[in-house]
């Protein structure tokens, strides 16, 4: 992985995620819901999973402290996710989005303050732009219209909370835990979850089933699936404050740039300016801190 695997591991999330957001879209597009999609994405956990504990022996950390931490993580990913479905029912998703992606703000709050973390200034502003750019890519000016509610607002701010807490305890966890066993836990909560994601679902209305509905699901959630395990990597070798804004604003500005070259979509002023300042917080992110941890082994994944 080379002097920075943070680095590596970082990269390659922000490239799965970018592609599989870019993508993602296309499920409920073809009437597969995201309750579904959800489900799906739960089962897409396991391949990965499987590959890395087979390299480990199968070694996995079942003390308390572990089992414990592995669940916090798990159930504040997929948690956040059931919170999500509900929300969107019951807001508009243009400034549902840009609150939820406000997450990282979280993450380096409390590693600032708790694990001490600390950045050059090319860090420090590579966050701040990275943190103005990630609301530009959902935010809409329907929002200056819109009254706020304290249902969706509030569900907003959980959501917000949930997974920025997510990404800190990743890395909080990882000076006590291997990074396969979180991912483990990551999966088994997941799983766990799916029966809710599946009872959200509108069964009255019409489902594809066909090789567009879940089997398309299946190849493009892999995608986040692996992200998900590189990014626990990112966060077992690299600083929370730097890993956190650096994979949630370039993965946008990759969809984005997918979008336009893909699918023909062309982004509206404020996500252009979006994606100039969010790539300019990755460039200055990506060269900012060395490996924050050697403690454990690169693995190849």
């Amino acid at each position: 992985m080379g002097r920075k695997p943070w680095l590596s591991y970082a990269l390659i999330t922000t490239i799965l995620w970018g592609i599989w957001g870019a993508f993602t879209g296309i499920s409920t597009a073809h009437k597969f819901p995201e309750t579904l999609v959800y489900c799906v994405w739960s089962v897409t956990m396991i391949g990965p999973a499987v590959v890395v504990l087979s390299r480990n022996g199968w070694h996995i950390e079942t003390d308390l402290k572990s089992v414990l931490y592995g669940l916090i993580i798990g159930f504040l990913g997929a948690g956040g996710q059931m919170v999500l479905f509900y929300a969107v029912t019951k807001g508009p998703a243009y400034l549902i989005f840009p609150i939820i992606s406000l997450s990282p703000l979280v993450t380096i709050i409390l590693s600032f303050i708790i694990l001490q973390e600390r950045t050059n200034w090319m860090g420090v502003v590579g966050i701040l732009l990275a943190l103005v750019a990630l609301p530009m890519f959902d935010f809409t000016t329907e929002g200056f219209h819109t009254k706020i509610d304290g249902g969706w607002f509030t569900l907003s701010v959980l959501i917000m909370l949930c997974w920025g807490l997510q990404a800190f305890f990743m890395k909080f966890a990882s000076a006590k835990m291997s990074a396969d066993s979180i991912f483990f836990y990551m999966t088994v909560t997941g799983l766990l979850l799916a029966p809710i994601a599946w009872m959200m679902t509108d069964h009255t209305k019409a489902i594809n089933t066909g090789l567009d509905g879940p089997w398309l699901a299946a190849g493009i959630q892999v995608l986040n699936a692996i992200g998900a395990l590189t990014l626990v990597y990112a966060f077992r070798y690299g600083k929370a404050i730097v890993v956190s804004p650096l994979t949630n604003a370039g993965a946008p500005l990759i969809t984005a740039v997918i979008s336009l070259a893909a699918l023909g979509t062309m982004p509206g002023q404020l996500k252009l300016l979006g994606i100039a300042i969010s790539a300019l917080a990755a460039v200055l992110l990506a060269m900012s801190p060395e490996d924050d941890t050697k403690v454990e082994s690169a693995p190849q994944v």
